[in-house]
């Protein structure tokens, strides 16, 4: 029972740091909020432009036949950069979704720029 508890308390910490953090982000058109997710199992990310709404290019560890670490974060940022410069994207904002910014997440967030794309 405590199991439980301690995972929901987990998730409500990762919500009140999501919710603070998204405050303070926000995407255009030219300069889009990369939302970053992360499962046990699968990694997503995500170009959204929050005045219309739309999601602008989007990248899945699943499709892709990887699971979550640092080696398949780079690759899938790398992935994630060439659809991007592919939209005409150079530029973004990084939300980490309540995710502290260390390991996968860090990884992700690194090889999105030593690909070329600026945080």
């Amino acid at each position: 029972m405590s199991r439980a508890k301690d995972l929901a308390k987990k998730n409500s910490l990762r919500i009140k740091r999501k919710k603070r953090v998204r405050g303070n982000i926000f995407g255009t058109a030219e300069l889009p909020r990369v939302s970053f997710f992360k499962s046990n199992k699968y990694i997503s990310a995500q170009a959204i432009n929050d005045v219309e709404g739309k999601t602008l290019a989007a990248v899945n560890s699943q499709t892709m036949n990887l699971n979550v670490n640092k080696e398949n974060a780079v690759k899938v940022a790398a992935t994630f950069a060439e659809t991007l410069k592919a939209a005409g994207i150079d530029t973004v904002v990084f939300d980490r979704n309540g995710y502290l910014y260390h390991g996968v997440v860090a990884a992700f967030a690194d090889a999105l720029r030593d690909n070329g794309i600026k945080l």
